[in-house]
C-alpha cells in the first residue's frame, strides 16, 4: 500500500525546529545561572517602557508605649529606586547551507549550548559588577568600597593594589560583621567566590571542618554553581567574578544579602532563526533584555582577591 505524499519534511516542520532551538537554549541560560538565581528578580515580560520604579521604604523603630500617652507616629519620606532596562545582548551565527548539509547534529547542539552560556554568564556579569558600588564606592572598576581579602578590613586601591590578598577567615567573618552591623537578614545571604579563591577554600584546614560543608547533603538543595555552607552562608563560584583594574590581575569575591540587587527581565531568552538567500545560509540569533541594579548599599561587601 502506498504511504501517500503526506511527509513531514523540513518546510512542514520549519515552525517547530527553531522551538527546539530555543528549548535547548533557554535550559543551558537557566542552568548557568548563578547571580540571577541569588538576588532579587522582576519580571517585565510583556510590559511597555524602559523603567522600572521600586519604592525602598525606611525601617521605623519601635517605641515604648507609656500608660495614658498618645501612640508615636512614624513619619518618613519614602525613596525609590530607579531601575533602567537598558541591557539588550545578543549571541548571533550564520550557518550555510554546506555546513547544515555536512555538519552533524552536535554542531547544533554545540552552537545553542554556547549562546545559552553566552547569555547567562552576561546576565551574571552585569549583577556581580554592580559590586564596584556597595559600601559606598564610586560604581567603577575601581572598586573604591572594596576591602582586602587578606583581612576584610584594608580598603583596596585598584592602581596600587593596596589590600590585594588571597581570602582569609578572617576576612570573611569581618565582612559578616558588616552585615550583621547593617542589620541584614541572615536569611538570603551568599557568598560569590572567583574560582581562584575556592582553591584558597581547599587548601585551608578549616574549611575542611565543619563549618565548611564542602559536599551538598541528601537534605540540601543543590543550586547551580553551590559548592557548601559557611557559617551559615551558601558558597558559590562564579567565573564571572569581576576583574578590577590595576598592575596586578585581581577579582572579586561578593559577600551579599539578596536585596542588595536587583535583575528586571523585560524579555527572557529568545531564539530567532532566518534564511538569509544572499549568503545561502541561516541566521540565528539568541537575545535578551534585561536591566539592574542595587537596592541596598549596605547588604553587600566586596573583597579584592588574586585572579
Amino acid at each position: 500500500m502506498a504511504l501517500g505524499t503526506d511527509h513531514v519534511t523540513k518546510t512542514t516542520a520549519d515552525k517547530f525546529i527553531p522551538e527546539i532551538w530555543s528549548d535547548e537554549i533557554i535550559a543551558t541560560y537557566k542552568k548557568n545561572l548563578v547571580l540571577a538565581n541569588l538576588v532579587k528578580k522582576m519580571t517585565f515580560k510583556g510590559k511597555k517602557g524602559d523603567t522600572v520604579h521600586i519604592p525602598s521604604p525606611t525601617r521605623g523603630n519601635a517605641t515604648a508605649k507609656a500608660a495614658s500617652t498618645q501612640v508615636t507616629l512614624i513619619a518618613a519620606t519614602e525613596t525609590e529606586v530607579v531601575v533602567t532596562i537598558d541591557q539588550h545582548y545578543e549571541y548571533s551565527r550564520l550557518i550555510e547551507d554546506i555546513v547544515e548539509a555536512q555538519a552533524l547534529s552536535s554542531l547544533r547542539n554545540f552552537y545553542t549550548e554556547d549562546a545559552g552560556y553566552a547569555l547567562a554568564r552576561q546576565v551574571d556579569t552585569s549583577l556581580i559588577q554592580i559590586g564596584r558600588a556597595v559600601q559606598g564606592g564610586g560604581g567603577t572598576a575601581a572598586y573604591s568600597g572594596a576591602f582586602s581579602g587578606a583581612d576584610g578590613t584594608t580598603a583596596y586601591v585598584a592602581g596600587a593594589n593596596t589590600g590585594l590578598g588571597a581570602i582569609t577567615d578572617a576576612a570573611i567573618r569581618r565582612s559578616i560583621q558588616r552585615l550583621d552591623d547593617n542589620d541584614v537578614p541572615m536569611d538570603g545571604r551568599f557568598l560569590a567566590i572567583p574560582p581562584s579563591t575556592r582553591n584558597t577554600l581547599m587548601g585551608l584546614a578549616r574549611y575542611t571542618e565543619q563549618a565548611f560543608v564542602g559536599e551538598v547533603g541528601a537534605n540540601n538543595t543543590i543550586r547551580n554553581g553551590e559548592i557548601g555552607n559557611l557559617y551559615g552562608v551558601p558558597v558559590f563560584v562564579t567565573s564571572n567574578a569581576d576583574t578590577t583594574s590595576g598592575s596586578t590581575a585581581c577579582r572579586i569575591a561578593l559577600l551579599a544579602h539578596k536585596d542588595f540587587a536587583v535583575f528586571v527581565e523585560q524579555m527572557g531568552v529568545r531564539s530567532q532563526t532566518q534564511y538569509k538567500q544572499e549568503y545561502l545560509g541561516t541566521l540565528f540569533t539568541a537575545d535578551t533584555l534585561y536591566g539592574v541594579k542595587e537596592l541596598r548599599d549596605g547588604s553587600a561587601v566586596a573583597l579584592a582577591v588574586p585572579a
